[in-house]
């Protein structure tokens, strides 16, 4: 079996650079209009290899639309990564209880604060596995 890991590719590298980098390994999908709703709410802790991928509208790809995120409830800083078709569109760093943002995404990803800090918008970041 594949693990499931999440890739970042930089713009204009090809998959078989050298610059690509995995930034998580422990995956969570929200795929649910519920386990979206809650993301990371009440959780005392994000690893710092982990991840949880919000997939938003119908499908892994759904139609792209104005995506929020709140950290009410969300105890620690985090890495928010906006994405349309694994096209990087907004890169936040979130604080905890009063963070708030969005942007256009049909993805969403949550990681621990730091784990994007070399992600940019126009590179790509790929779910495999």
């Amino acid at each position: 079996m594949t693990a499931r890991r999440l890739v970042h590719v930089p713009a204009g590298d090809g998959e078989d650079s050298d610059a690509t980098a995995v930034l998580a390994t422990d995956i969570e999908i929200a795929d649910s209009t519920l386990s979206r709703a809650r993301g990371l709410m009440f959780r005392s802790r994000l690893p710092e290899d982990a991840a949880l991928v919000m997939e938003m509208g119908t499908g892994v790809f759904g139609n792209p639309s104005l995506q929020i995120v709140h950290m009410v409830f969300v105890r620690q800083p985090l890495d928010v990564v906006w994405l349309v078709d694994d096209e990087v569109r907004q890169v936040s760093r979130l604080q905890p209880w009063h963070g708030l943002g969005a942007a256009r995404a049909d993805r969403i990803l949550e990681l621990p604060a730091g784990a994007a800090s070399g992600v940019r918008p126009g590179d790509w970041i790929v779910l495999e596995g």
